[in-house]
């Protein structure tokens, strides 16, 4: 199984080299590249299948492809590692990602671009196939800047639609993206002079001490890099405008995959990040105020889309909070059941959007489970695992985060952790008011001109197994309260992951388990009926609300003012400096240039009236010549 790991990144790689020049002859044969791409995923799948089960019988798996760099004291070779923790990402990735090429034939079926589409989207499981199997930082650094640029080319592939505003959100993704990148590439040019190797086995076996406070610098270089790349306080922005791709790229990329890069970094590094309680906190609190921050803004977005793009960076925030309290497991099985449900809300409203002919807007919608029937059910039941409804898997992974926060037993535990109820009580608020308002009360839309309708069996078959997988993936990470030894995940990623020190974080006793499961259930509970029950007839009573909290409304629908801040204090300083700095290039630097040149056209005008051809001339420079010369021979006999 060894020698085969090459596979799960070069199948994809194959499918979009044959997706390209499918695009590039055209005609009618573009419409065989859907299946083309889903099936070189496919295999990718079949092949990390295949090296799960080998985890069983043995050691990690491991293939070093060829010796990429060796310059110096740098040598990194091509190698894919393929142990508990990369290789339940692959499958995530590979299946997620295959049922999301599934429904994007359906519903790219009419776009003359699909075939460019598609290269695309396998070019992209290629670029997160390396990030997560690189066995060094470098290779999963080329993955990570992969995934980058295929979001960029993703979400700005409409770019001429809607004013160009599709491309201008790719370019806010990838220069966003960018910032969070200085910081992972400092940090890794920090652990490479420090250790001699950037090679993440030989980081975490290394025998070398690492300073507190270098340890300390270098992990968060290494989160705000995860920032960016995940959406975290302050580099969140670009995630809500990346919507305007095409649904399908917004359930890859923003629900399954991409952003979750961060989070399984900070896992993969985290023997670095387990030696800075401060680094740990930071991590930890970043992720609850995110998760609260963008929750808040969700309660109040009219766009379909916007409303799960905010959710996304709330569930985010979850991870982020898990990772910071050492519960590493639990992040990653949050990551699984997030790739399952919010990939199913993404393409249940990518559906509702097909149907309702390209309206977004939730407020313009209602009582569509009367003709959507498979997109409502599926939709619910994504809504469900969403707003942590008991015995679901949104439920038990959003729990346990909950629990590995408060059971720490401090005060800023307790904080961290009231923060994360409040944030679920919000959680299952807007995803009924989302709901409700979609597939509830009378319908407001002009029937004349919008006839909703179901989606094809493309489309509607991966919304079924996403249902299925979102409903019961929660078995992954049973607490022990309900099954003895339950938690398979935790015990399937201890090998990969380093847990904190003994007695770290553990001044709860299992005793109180029980309490706060219960109160889980209560705060879901709780905020589904509210929602439900406010918004089920119709936005009016909502809005009755929001005219009489009118401050908090408008602050929460303008999304907190986050990127009018940026524009001001940020983006328009940038702008006037590089006006100043291109005045002072254009008066300074070139007007010093120029008037050198300037001088010597000048000098040279002079010069060539000495030589002009005419005899005359050359007659008169001689006798002048020489009686200058008889004059200062005189000057020499005289003195």
């Amino acid at each position: 199984m060894n020698d085969l790991l090459f596979l799960i990144p070069i199948l994809p790689l194959c499918g979009a080299i044959l997706c390209g020049i499918l695009h590039a002859k055209g005609g009618t044969t573009k419409s065989l590249s859907g299946y083309i791409a889903s099936a070189a995923v496919l295999g990718s799948f079949a092949v990390s299948l295949g090296g799960f089960f080998a985890l069983g019988h043995g050691e990690a798996l491991h293939q070093v492809v060829y010796q990429w760099i060796a310059t110096g004291d740098l040598k990194v070779s091509f190698g894919l590692f393929f142990d508990n923790l990369s290789g339940f990402m692959a499958l995530v990735v590979t299946g997620v990602g295959f049922l999301i090429h599934v429904y994007s034939i359906g519903y790219m079926a009419h776009d003359e671009g699909k075939a460019k589409f598609f290269a695309y989207l396998n070019l992209f499981i290629f670029s997160m196939s390396l990030l997560v199997l690189g066995e060094s930082l470098p290779l999963l650094f080329v993955g990570w800047e992969g995934v980058g640029a295929m979001s960029y080319l993703l979400i700005g592939f409409w770019y001429d639609r809607e004013g160009g505003w599709p491309a201008v959100a790719g370019q806010k993704a990838f220069i966003t993206n960018r910032v969070g990148d200085m910081g992972f590439l400092i940090g890794m040019l920090l652990l490479f002079h420090h250790f001699g190797t950037l090679d993440i086995a030989a980081l975490k076996t290394s025998s070398i001490a690492l300073p507190a406070g270098l340890a300390t610098l270098i992990s968060i270089l290494l989160f705000v890099g995860a920032t960016g790349k995940s959406a975290q306080i302050p580099l969140f922005v670009w995630l809500p405008d990346a919507m305007a791709g095409p649904t399908p790229v917004s359930a890859l990329i923003h629900a399954a995959t991409m952003v979750t890069a961060g989070v399984y970094m900070l896992c993969r590094m985290s023997f670095l990040f387990v030696q800075s309680p401060t680094a740990m906190m930071v991590v930890a609190t970043v992720g609850a105020l995110t998760a609260f921050f963008a929750a808040s803004i969700a309660m109040a977005q009219r766009d379909i889309k916007k409303v799960l793009a905010y959710s996304t960076v709330s569930q985010l925030g979850y991870m982020f909070l898990a990772c910071g309290m050492g519960a590493w497991s639990a992040a990653i099985f949050h990551v699984g059941t997030h790739a399952f449900f919010k990939a199913l809300l993404f393409l249940g409203a990518g559906s509702v959007i097909h149907g309702m002919h390209e309206e977004q807007d939730i407020l313009k919608m209602g009582g569509l489970r009367k003709y959507m029937k498979i997109t409502y059910v599926t939709f619910l039941i994504g809504g469900l695992c969403l707003a942590g409804f008991p015995l679901t898997s949104g439920f038990f992974s959003k729990d346990e985060i909950l629990w590995e926060t408060v059971k720490g037993g401090g005060q800023i535990h307790f904080i961290l952790w009231g923060i994360g109820a409040l944030t679920a009580l919000m959680t299952a608020f807007y995803t009924f008011r989302l709901v409700g308002l979609t597939f509830f009360g009378k319908e407001r839309f002009d029937p004349a001109e919008v006839h909703p309708h179901e989606s094809p069996k493309l489309m509607t078959f991966p919304l079924m197994v996403l249902a299925a997988l979102a409903l019961f993936g929660g078995i992954m990470g049973l607490p022990d309260l309900i099954v003895k030894d339950g938690n398979w995940i935790h015990h399937f990623l201890s090998s990969s992951v380093t847990p904190l020190e003994e007695g770290m974080g553990h001044g709860l006793g299992h005793n109180y388990e029980l309490m706060f499961l219960l109160l889980s259930s209560l705060i879901a509970i709780v905020g589904i009926t509210a929602g439900f029950l406010l918004y089920a007839r119709g936005p009016s009573f909502g809005q009755k609300i929001a005219k009489m909290a009118h401050p908090i409304y408008v602050l929460l629908a303008g999304k907190w003012f986050i990127d009018q801040i940026y524009q001001a204090f940020v983006l328009t300083p940038l702008f006037l400096l590089s006006k100043l700095a291109a005045l002072f290039d254009l008066l300074v630097i070139d007007g010093l240039v120029n008037m050198i040149g300037g001088l010597a056209f000048s000098l040279g005008r002079i010069v060539r009236k000495l030589q002009d051809g005419h005899l005359q001339t050359y007659a008169l420079w001689m006798a002048g010549s020489t009686t200058a010369l008889i004059a200062w021979l005189v000057f020499q006999l005289w003195s």
